[in-house]
């Protein structure tokens, strides 16, 4: 019988066949990163003009360094998800303890930026990095394999809950010197955790009492020290340290920040404001925002605004039910997952990403205090966005091991 060959198919390799035949796990977590990376070339471009013409580039290199960003971050997904999550289990105490010289070095050696150090330069390739950004993964890691590994124990105060409250205040401590908004996020996130990893109502709300108190206090001090008639805070000397005060005025700013407010504090939420009021409904398209040439870090902090501006209520509607259809799908694969750590392991990265958006949009729309933190996928690339990716890439991981066990379970259950 004679065989037919196609000449093209033998010097024409199959490499998106074969890519695409190797990536598994969640459809919609793939189509959600897609769509993200999509409306971030889109938005970044429009709003990188002060930028550019602040250090006299063009708009077109930043639009070529964010999808030079996009596809480092998709490769770092692919491979992620293609790594056994088990072996995440095997590395996550390593790189907790790791993080933390990491995180100390950082607070005395790292760049200063608003008397907050943040970050620190990697000497050979030349990018500076947030080095809280790998503490919270190294965190949900060693977290997620803690709550595995005491589940016979959860309920001890001693054997269960101390061994677990343990890292994350060690990591928060870390983090608030220099980003109060991240620890608090951090915070929350382990605590949501804990609470489905059967820790002992009462253990939580004892950790967070205790966690309100500087909150309180710092909230107390912040509105007994603002002058109305000057709108600026006068803090004693000894409140005067590190980021003290810059934690203080956004509180005041918050509070106290109107439209007839024209001080620095109160500008960016004020030219966000503007932005969302010209967005209406249905927004001015994409490319129209006239608020990218006066609201600071339009590009990251406050892109939000520039897509309620550019794209209107409905726009940010659907980004929003973007980020509340990944947490979905993630706690699917959650509740699929047979073993403990990666259940617990893509709950807890899903969480910190969605409460990460959940935080950036509610400073842009005034309803949180300025925080500082990026929209996840969507804000311009760096170091943060690769974490991000890294995280989707494990997320994937486990939903391609809960993929692979589902026909196996299928047919275990029809024999049955």
């Amino acid at each position: 019988m004679a065989t037919t060959v196609n000449i093209k198919e033998l010097f024409t390799p199959n490499i998106s066949g074969n890519l695409v035949s190797k990536t598994k796990g969640d459809r919609v977590i793939w189509g959600i990163v897609v769509i993200l990376t999509l409306i971030s070339l889109l938005v970044v471009y429009s709003s990188i003009g002060s930028l550019a013409y602040k250090y006299s580039k063009s708009t077109e290199s930043y639009l070529f360094k964010q999808f030079g960003f996009i596809v480092l971050g998709l490769l770092v997904i692919y491979f992620a998800h293609r790594v056994n999550y088990t072996i995440y289990a095997r590395v996550a105490k390593i790189l907790y303890l790791i993080s933390i010289p990491l995180m100390i070095y950082t607070l005395f050696f790292g760049a200063k930026i608003n008397e907050g150090s943040r970050w620190i330069k990697l000497p050979i390739i030349n990018m500076t990095m947030q080095t809280s950004d790998l503490a919270k993964l190294a965190l949900f890691m060693y977290l997620s394999l803690q709550l595995s590994r005491k589940q016979s124990v959860i309920k001890d105060f001693k054997k269960g809950f101390v061994p677990i409250i343990t890292p994350v205040i060690i990591i928060c401590a870390l983090i608030a010197p220099a980003n109060l908004s991240t620890a608090l996020l951090v915070g929350a996130t382990s605590f949501m955790l804990m609470f489905i990893g059967r820790v002992h109502t009462k253990h939580l709300l004892l950790s967070a009492g205790v966690a309100m108190i500087p909150l309180a206090l710092l909230l107390t001090i912040a509105m007994t020290t603002y002058n109305k008639a000057e709108h600026k805070a006068s803090l004693p000397g000894f409140l005067n340290i590190g980021r003290i005060p810059t934690w203080i005025g956004r509180v005041q700013t918050f509070i106290y920040s109107s439209k007839e407010d024209e001080t620095e504090k109160s500008y960016q939420i004020n030219q966000a404001k503007i932005a969302i009021a010209n967005g209406s409904w249905l927004g001015k398209g994409p490319g129209h925002s006239e608020a990218r040439n006066f609201l600071p870090h339009s590009y990251s902090d406050f892109i939000y605004a520039i897509i309620i501006e550019e794209y209107g209520f409905v726009g940010a509607a659907f980004v929003v039910f973007v980020y509340l259809l990944f947490l979905y799908r993630c706690i699917r694969v959650y509740r699929k997952c047979p073993f403990a750590f990666g259940a617990f392991l893509a709950l807890a990265l899903s969480f910190t990403l969605v409460i990460q958006a959940i935080a950036n949009m509610g400073v842009a729309v005034n309803v949180f205090p300025n925080t500082g933190v990026t929209l996840p996928l969507v804000s311009m690339g760096g170091s943060s966005f690769l974490f991000t990716c890294l995280s989707i890439g494990i997320i994937l991981s486990v939903a391609r091991n809960v993929e692979q066990l589902e026909p196996a379970q299928t047919e275990k259950e029809a024999t049955a």
